[in-house]
């Protein structure tokens, strides 16, 4: 299968923290940039509604040849087992599902192209769009990997109960 014909993909580590913990970790959008190799920085549209299903934050993203914002809807908020959002409203989903894992927990990073988002790059990017597609999702390969390494060492670097 091509890359441009990925449109999902997960994976998962094993974290020695309760799901609990974990999941006030990966729900805190504002913590993003301490994992993620792409989104630097983001923060809630509303401070209001911050975590819960239906509020939206703006995350910044860099790479070494250009820079970009995007926002994103939160899709599912459930303490403990759910965190997920989409960029864009219809673009891209992303999410984070933890199971408990003995003493710590299973932390799955997951990842849709949405065909809103296909739609979206085929318009922008007409016939370069299968190469734009292919790019971001090489992001996302590479990038999940990454992001749940770091999340594992911020996790159980500090104590929990």
């Amino acid at each position: 299968m091509s890359q441009t014909e990925i449109r999902h993909y997960q994976e998962s580590i094993t974290i020695q923290a309760s799901v609990d913990f974990v999941y006030e970790l990966v729900s805190d959008i504002t913590r993003t940039g301490e994992w993620s190799p792409v989104c630097t920085r983001c923060w809630w549209d509303d401070d209001a509604a911050a975590g819960q299903v239906g509020s939206w934050f703006t995350g910044h993203n860099e790479l070494p040849h250009r820079t970009w914002e995007t926002r994103s809807q939160v899709v599912a908020a459930e303490r403990g087992r759910e965190f997920a959002w989409v960029v864009g409203g219809d673009r891209v989903r992303w999410g984070y599902t933890l199971t408990p894992a003995g003493t710590g927990s299973t932390l799955t990073e997951s990842w849709d192209f949405l065909p809103g988002g296909i739609a979206m790059f085929e318009e922008k990017f007409g016939d370069d769009a299968p190469t734009q597609i292919a790019d971001r999702t090489q992001l996302a390969l590479d990038g999940i990997p990454t992001t749940l390494a770091a999340i594992k060492r911020i996790a159980e670097r500090v104590p929990w109960g």
